[in-house]
């Protein structure tokens, strides 16, 4: 697992996408961090959820090649064969996508060192959304993981990952409209309600078993997904 990981996480910082992505996800948090921060409330709390919806276009783009380049490039059938446990393989791969992503936001937290220079004190409040957002981050890339093992391509991988991802952010929004059954799954879905005990300072665990979850199911999905796919080839 560990060798999948070193080689993902290389490959990322060996290429510009990781630099390129991570400058821009800080460059967008600047962006909404002086006139929404620093001018009016004086707490960077706020721009995290700000941030999650910023993530929608990030992490399709983060995770698009992760598995898709394997199938095109027919280094997949090499990854199947190896003595290496397919959740292994995945896991790591999900691992050294999450770890570029746990950089970019641990660069984001100058934002909150700043404003602490200016009497904003670094709250429990904001520790406790910091937690959310990482988890946050986690649901969002184990999807990407598995809009990405739907395909050879990486740029369908990317707009499955940003629809699907789109949809579990709105769906508290949706479930009202839609009502029903539905409604009530589209409620349940939803990423950013959740979210919400931690931009308030709560670190329930309820959230937290849901966001691991999510993210395991996904995982556990996309193993199936490849699998599936080798015993079809023979």
């Amino acid at each position: 697992m560990w060798a999948v990981y070193k080689k993902e996480l290389n490959s990322y910082f060996h290429s510009p996408v990781a630099y390129v992505l991570i400058g821009l996800f800080v460059l967008l948090t600047a962006i909404f961090f002086y006139p929404y921060v620093l001018s009016l409330f004086g707490d960077f709390t706020p721009v995290l959820s700000t941030m999650g919806f910023i993530l929608l276009f990030i992490v399709p783009i983060l995770t698009m090649r992760i598995l898709a380049e394997d199938r095109k490039n027919g280094t997949e059938v090499l990854l199947l064969t190896s003595p290496t446990s397919l959740t292994k393989i995945v896991v790591g791969k999900f691992l050294a996508a999450y770890t570029v992503f746990g950089i970019m936001t641990a660069v984001t937290f100058v934002f909150p060192i700043i404003l602490s220079f200016y009497g904003g004190p670094i709250s429990p409040q904001l520790i406790g959304a910091y937690v959310g957002f990482l988890l946050l981050g986690a649901s969002f890339i184990s999807f990407g993981v598995f809009s990405s093992s739907l395909t050879e391509n990486q740029i369908i991988a990317a707009v499955i990952g940003f629809v699907g991802l789109m949809i579990m952010l709105l769906a508290d929004t949706l479930a009202p409209a839609v009502g029903g059954f539905l409604g009530k799954v589209l409620g349940w879905i939803s990423l950013m309600t959740r979210y919400n005990d931690f931009y308030n300072g709560i670190l329930g665990l309820g959230p937290i078993v849901y966001y691991l979850t999510f993210t395991g199911v996904f995982i556990f999905l996309t193993i199936r997904v490849i699998e599936r796919r080798r015993w079809s080839q023979g």
